[in-house]
């Protein structure tokens, strides 16, 4: 199993909900974050003064998915999600040793 940690900008979260509808992922968590990568941030003029914002905001999804599953999702979202420009976005990718269902003691990908 992996688990896939995807960050994106919050206006392309409506088109990774759907990617991730079609490869048949079940379950994932949403989180509001702020960060930012290469751009730095970015400049914003506010009443006529230039404030620097390095905290830009993002979307995080984190699920877990069968090792066969992993790499459809992965290439369907660098192919969907891309802009070509900065902030688009990272996927961190990790392997799970286990996965256990506390309702029923299911292990493994059942659980998933």
């Amino acid at each position: 199993m992996k688990r896939l940690e995807i960050v994106i900008k919050p206006e392309k979260l409506e088109e990774l909900k759907t990617i991730l509808d079609e490869c048949r992922v079940h379950g994932v968590m949403i989180a509001n974050i702020q960060g930012y990568g290469n751009q730095k941030g970015n400049v914003q003029m506010y009443r006529g003064a230039e404030i620097n914002t390095k905290m830009l905001p993002k979307v995080r999804v984190d699920t877990v998915v069968d090792d066969d599953i992993a790499e459809q999702v992965i290439s369907r979202v660098v192919k969907e999600i891309q802009t070509g420009n900065y902030g688009d976005g990272k996927i961190f990718v990790s392997t799970v040793e286990d996965a256990v269902r506390i309702r029923t003691g299911e292990h493994g990908t059942e659980a998933l």
